[in-house]
């Protein structure tokens, strides 16, 4: 089967079909209705035309109070597929989902160091096109690319300010030609909210501050029930909230700021300085000391496991991002905090810290009526926001995505 062009007219709204399935998993003639605000005779024709093309199938039939059950549909989840891209500032992940989010090969991880390498485009560009290769998958089977990265993103524009240095071109359009994929990146923080909001444990509220527990600390914001990017897409930059006048030079310029004082890699760098002069850890045992990226998974791992010294270093930092949190409930009242990411793992150790840091540092009104919550999606909350991110532009990006099979 290959993907083919339509007429604007003729597949805009079966595009829109195709997204709400996409993120609502199976519905009505009546539902899609309603949803889109379209005419159900519009809808039926628009779903027989999608099954006939091979890309929406009968899902059995729904519940009734009374009356004949109506037929639900839902995307056949191999009529097309998503590339996925999750980068921290250290590597990138890339993986292949299907339309129901279900990976089509496991997801491969590249060391990918993005500060000070000339050679970081060429490299992600590179692991993407081998990536493919690898899963025997054709690219006019691939409806999208979705990146999620850290750094200074514009999502619209297709930019990256912090890295990715490509001129007068946009970053999307670049990858775009590379790979002959439509691309679409976003900031790393906002896509993992997006997820959450989506699929995750922040599915249906409305007003979330999505904590993005990396290598750094992002912050994704859900406000009245849309991801917040402020003026010009660069809101949430939660990690660079100053915590002290005289503490240690972050990355930025500034010193003190909550990156600097209790990202994972300060932990790790922490824990490094602990081991060679002594403390008694698990850590000892950990190979390669020298790369924060080993020792910063080893001491998750450790102190999941109980370790003593990592269990200390982990509470430090999340007293620290809860006098930090403590900042941000002032300021947007959100119904919850949501801990994810890579850091989601240990989410039960940092919860009492952050408590207690809330407890000292935040209006008792305000605190309590925010709820603490750990992701369930943690690790792949990226990966899944970032085929969200494609997804969401489906029926956006009429060019690429006016589709059919033959």
């Amino acid at each position: 089967m290959e993907l083919k062009t339509k007429s604007v007219k003729g597949g805009q709204l079966k595009n829109m079909i195709v997204k709400r399935l996409y993120f609502d998993k199976a519905l009505s003639c009546a539902d899609l209705s309603d949803h889109l605000e379209k005419s159900i005779p519009s809808i039926s024709k628009g779903v027989n035309e999608l099954i006939d093309e091979g890309l929406v199938i009968e899902e059995g039939f729904a519940s009734s109070s009374g009356g004949r059950r109506p037929v639900i549909y839902a995307l056949k989840q191999k009529a097309m597929y998503i590339l996925t891209v999750a980068m921290d500032q250290l590597s990138m992940r890339v993986q292949m989902v299907d339309l129901r989010n279900n990976p089509v090969s496991g997801a491969v991880m590249t060391e990918l160091p993005l500060l000070h390498n000339p050679y970081a485009l060429q490299t992600l560009i590179e692991n993407i096109n081998s990536y493919i290769g690898s899963t025997g998958v054709a690219r006019n089977k691939i409806v999208g690319i979705g990146i999620g990265m850290p750094g200074f993103v514009d999502a619209v524009a297709g930019t990256n300010h912090s890295y990715f240095n490509c001129g007068d071109e946009s970053l999307t359009q670049l990858i775009s030609a590379k790979t002959g994929i439509p691309v679409y990146i976003d900031n790393d923080s906002s896509l993992i909210a997006l997820a959450e909001q989506k699929f995750g444990i922040a599915k249906a509220q409305r007003n979330v501050m999505v904590i993005n527990l990396g290598w750094g600390i992002g912050l994704g914001m859900i406000v009245n029930g849309e991801i917040y990017r402020g003026n010009n897409g660069l809101a949430g930059e939660f990690s660079h909230i100053p915590l002290s006048e005289n503490g240690s030079l972050c990355l930025c310029g500034k010193p003190g700021c909550l990156e600097a004082e209790a990202s994972m890699l300060v932990v790790a760098e922490k824990a490094i300085a602990g081991i060679k002069n002594g403390r008694v850890s698990s850590l000892k045992n950990t190979d390669n000391l020298s790369q924060p990226q080993m020792v910063g998974d080893a001491i998750m791992q450790a102190a999941n496991m109980g370790d003593q010294f990592a269990i200390e270093l982990l509470s430090d930092a999340g007293y620290k991002i809860g006098k930090a949190l403590s900042i941000l409930i002032h300021i947007m009242n959100p119904a919850s905090i949501v801990l994810s990411g890579r850091g989601a793992v240990i989410g039960k150790i940092l919860l009492a810290p952050m408590q207690q840091a809330l407890n000292k540092y935040c209006i008792p009104r305000l605190a309590n009526s925010t709820a603490l919550l750990i992701s369930d999606l943690g690790f792949n909350a990226e990966l899944t926001g970032a085929a969200i991110l494609v997804m969401e532009n489906f029926d956006k990006d009429i060019k690429h995505n006016l589709i059919t099979l033959n």
